[in-house]
């Protein structure tokens, strides 16, 4: 989904798992343009017979869950399904849109920037897709059978879509951050949580297996990965799927809460009312900061979630995202640039990442360009992501791949063996339409992309470069003692490296 966000003023894209990009393809489409509004609340069908629009009337004020079980029951259980919750309907600027899953349930989420409340904007409670069984041709439907196989088997041989992906999900980088001290602890006020073992890969996977759920569950058809997982309570009742490392961080121990339950219950909360977790966990961070709520208190944590839907107070300023709730609230430790709040990565610590929040079009966003420890640059260096050296041409590079992928509508967590060789995409381009595509297409069309979206920015009044908040730099975090040090000037020319730079 893209728009112009309420929280950046920027553009904004925000993506998710599901099954609504593949119903979409399977009647031709490569994508939906919605202007306007419509004069009453309306939820769209679109279908082989062509595009309705239908009253709304029964769905308003209910919960995303609610809502898609209901058009269900019209539709049936194979149509694809998006949808905004209260939040989105009261125009909060961290609502989120939620997408059904391979089962039609809707826990995958486009949740960064505030689409849900654009959507609510048009007065669009829902859409609904019903594929059609009648799939649209490749060019070369040969080539498209040897492309897709040789694309899934370097999934299959590389470790960490095939191992580590698959039993933990992104669960797994919670020990990844906690290691290198990069893991947001009370409100970003330390790298390393002394309860990281209660959240991690391994015992959420424990408690997954113990309690005969699913660590292993794909959110689409033909996901060879399927990092995704479906969580029981100690009952055996689903408690909550799609757990992601972003929610464990900023939920978990940006909160100071070691509790897998209590985070599951506040993500099935936050998809259900259709709010961000990353920008919900990180305002709850600051509201702790300030004393509203101790760190660590699950309890109050999911009541002030909830007031979201009651229109009270500090429910509503809650809703109204990390950079609002700081400025509120008077705080002067505010983990957020252009009005959207960081992801779980502290940029002490990530250097790279730090200059993707400060430099991306998209602002704070890890799946803009998230510079994990490892990542390298064309010519195989890989810079230390504690050192400032080579951090902005290393973000630059990062930043270009993520909106490759976007464009092309692939998912990120299928990056480590496309990383090694990006011709598993440009055969399989080939394969579909025959469009001459190789790798030098395909950097240009992500760096014209980017131009575009920059120049979106600079229409809207946003500024190109904004430096982190000054605490990063002043801040030195526990328990190494980094600060952001990379030179602020510098990052100003970012976007000036082109592809062939690199």
């Amino acid at each position: 989904f893209g728009a112009k966000s309420p929280l950046t003023g920027g553009i904004k894209e925000s993506n998710s798992g599901g099954v609504l990009g593949v119903a979409l393809a399977n009647l031709g489409l490569r994508g939906l343009i919605i202007q306007n509004a419509a004069s009453q609340w309306t939820y769209l069908l679109i279908n082989e017979d062509g595009i309705s629009f239908h009253a709304a009337d029964a769905l308003m004020g209910k919960g995303i869950y609610e809502t898609v079980e209901i058009l269900r029951q019209v539709h049936g259980k194979k149509a694809a399904m998006a949808a905004i919750g209260p939040a989105g309907e009261q125009l909060l600027p961290v609502a989120c849109i939620g997408i059904t899953d391979i089962d039609g349930v809707p826990a995958r989420h486009a949740a960064r920037g505030g689409l849900g409340a654009v959507m609510g904007s048009k007065r669009l409670k829902a859409i609904v897709i019903e594929p059609s069984a009648h799939l649209p041709q490749p060019a070369d439907p040969s080539a498209l059978a040897i492309a897709k196989k040789r694309f899934n088997d370097a999934l299959l041989n590389h470790p960490t879509t095939n191992e580590v992906l698959r039993k933990y999900g992104t669960a797994f980088i919670v020990d990844v951050t906690n290691r290198i001290g990069a893991l947001p602890t009370r409100n970003y006020s330390a790298g390393q949580f002394e309860g990281a073992e209660s959240i991690n890969g391994e015992t959420l996977y424990q408690m997954i297996t113990d309690r005969k759920g699913k660590p292993i569950h794909a959110c689409m058809p033909g996901c060879v990965v399927c990092c995704s997982n479906v969580i029981p309570d100690k009952d055996g009742k689903e408690l909550n799927r799609a757990l992601e490392y972003e929610t464990i961080g900023l939920m978990g121990s940006n909160l100071g809460i070691s509790d897998l339950d209590t985070i599951c219950r506040l993500n099935k909360l936050c998809d259900d009312i259709g709010v961000d977790t990353i920008e919900t966990g990180a305002a709850l961070g600051v509201m702790m900061d300030q004393g509203i709520l101790p760190f660590g208190d699950g309890k109050g944590a999911l009541q002030l979630v909830q007031e979201i839907t009651h229109h009270a107070h500090l429910g509503q300023l809650l809703g109204s995202g990390t950079t609002a709730t700081g400025k509120a609230l008077g705080a002067k430790r505010v983990p957020a640039v252009r009005g959207q709040s960081l992801a779980a990565y502290d940029p002490r610590a990530l250097k790279g990442t730090g200059v993707t929040y400060a430099s991306s079009p998209m602002g704070a966003d890890h799946t803009a360009g998230n510079v994990l420890p490892g990542s390298k640059l064309p010519d195989g260096s890989a810079p230390d992501n504690t050192l400032p050296d080579r951090q902005i041409e290393l973000s630059r590079y990062i930043q270009l791949v993520g909106t490759l992928f976007d464009c092309l509508g692939l998912c990120w967590l299928a990056k480590p063996p496309i990383f090694l060789d990006f011709t598993l995409v440009t055969d399989v381009l080939n394969a579909l339409d025959g469009g001459g595509w190789d790798i030098e297409k395909i950097f240009k069309l992500a760096a014209s992309t980017l131009d575009v979206e920059l120049a979106f920015n600079k229409a809207a009044g946003v500024s190109q470069v904004n430096d982190l908040p000054e605490f990063f730099r002043t801040e030195k975090l526990p328990p190494f003692g980094y600060v952001f040090d990379v030179d602020s000037d510098a990052m100003q020319g970012i976007h000036q490296i082109g592809p062939q730079d690199l």
